[in-house]
């Protein structure tokens, strides 16, 4: 490679760097991929993403990018030759500069595929997978990142990634998106109106209805808290898959019980996330089993409301006991009822700017792409031969 490509590759030109995911539907993943291909195509990086297709799959050609469809998300062993023979074929007529698997599947197939090729290879650990030579493929990139500094640990314990290959990069921030000065006013009043939060201490949790949130403690918690909080409403934001319709219905009898009918709603799931937020007092996440990150946790600081959380997981990086939020054991109502009090005294004017400075997606972009460059400028850096 030239000196004068090698310096345009620096500084972001020239650059293809193809995104390897099962598939582009909702969830924590797709929206990075997404958010990142937007962000890569806007700084002139030509973005390519590959999976097997969902309902986000045209947003990254809106934005710019490229979508491939190729089936890289099946776990059958039978048809993964020829799945590698294709990706390979793919891949060696693209000619990318970085290749980058955001999953297990992916990532098998990508390494398999580029045997050959050599090129540079990086890979994101999103969560806390089971430990087995199956989810080992992850630290086989010639940079590993993680999302959260609780992954990184995790997977060095468990698999002793070299410390100079193992990165901890936050998932990051929308600031434009997630913004308290560009809220949609309309949808406030009428979410609102709707349910009876005007001039009252609103508690929040936003994600899915699994047993895995532990809405029980949540809901337990709540109930305590209305006895020093009178004005107190609480909201469960998130849709209910059929899998989890007998859950749900426990939550409501549970609510019930406690006659809290009145004051705790499930609004099923809302694209207005932000203002939903923005609505809020405080927000919780009451997972029973550590999260990789904490998105909402993060987001919800974006917005200048503090977080109550389960002292466990990626979300330690965002939850500043006294600062940004407060924390408690998991299973612990009682524990979260004070957490929940304990919220009313802090100072909200600085969680915005914490976030920006430690968890915006600007960073996020900024961090992944200099490890692209440093890969891209680095010829001789190739992937390891290691038996697996």
């Amino acid at each position: 490679m030239a000196g004068s490509d090698m310096c345009e590759i620096r500084r972001g030109k020239h650059l293809k760097v193809v995104q390897l995911l099962p598939e582009l539907d909702e969830g924590g993943v797709e929206r990075g991929v997404v958010e990142l291909n937007r962000e890569l195509v806007a700084r002139g990086v030509e973005s390519i993403a590959i999976s097997a297709g969902g309902k986000l799959a045209a947003q990254i050609e809106t934005d710019g990018g490229r979508h491939i469809i190729l089936d890289v998300a099946s776990k059958n062993p039978l048809t993964a030759p020829w799945r590698v023979w294709w990706l390979r074929r793919l891949l060696k007529r693209m000619s990318p500069d970085i290749l980058h698997a955001r999953s297990r599947v992916p990532a098998w197939l990508t390494l398999l595929a580029n045997r050959s090729l050599k090129l540079p290879f990086v890979t994101t650990v999103h969560g806390f997978n089971s430990v087995n030579p199956y989810s080992r493929v992850m630290t086989r990139g010639d940079r590993v990142i993680c999302v959260s500094a609780a992954i990184k640990e995790y997977i060095q314990a468990h698999y002793s990634v070299p410390e100079d290959i193992c990165v901890v990069i936050p998932r990051g921030v929308d600031l434009d998106e997630f913004d308290p000065n560009n809220l949609d006013r309309t949808f406030m009043a009428e979410f609102a109106k709707k349910y009876s939060l005007e001039d009252k201490f609103v508690v929040t949790a936003v994600g899915r209805i699994t047993q895995l949130k532990d809405y029980e403690t949540l809901i337990d918690a709540m109930v305590m808290a209305k006895q020093h909080i009178p004005g107190l409403v609480g909201l469960i934001i998130g849709g209910v898959r059929k899998d989890k319709q007998d859950y749900f219905s426990r939550l409501q009898q549970r609510i019930k019980a406690a006659r809290a009918s009145d004051f705790i709603h499930f609004p099923g799931s809302q694209s207005k996330v932000a203002e939903i937020y923005a609505s809020s007092m405080v927000v919780v996440s009451s997972s029973k089993k550590p999260e990789s990150f904490g998105r909402s946790a993060a987001e919800s600081l974006a917005m200048n409301v503090p977080v109550v959380a389960t002292n466990h997981g990626g979300v330690l990086d965002i939850v500043v006991p006294g600062k940004t939020g407060q924390l408690f054991p998991p299973g612990d109502a009682d524990a979260l009822k004070e957490a929940i009090l304990a919220c009313r005294a802090l100072d909200t004017s600085v969680l915005r700017h914490f976030v920006s400075q430690r968890f915006s997606l600007e960073h996020m972009v900024e961090s992944t792409l200099a490890i692209y460059r440093m890969l891209a400028s680095s010829p001789q850096h190739k992937i390891s031969e290691k038996t697996f």
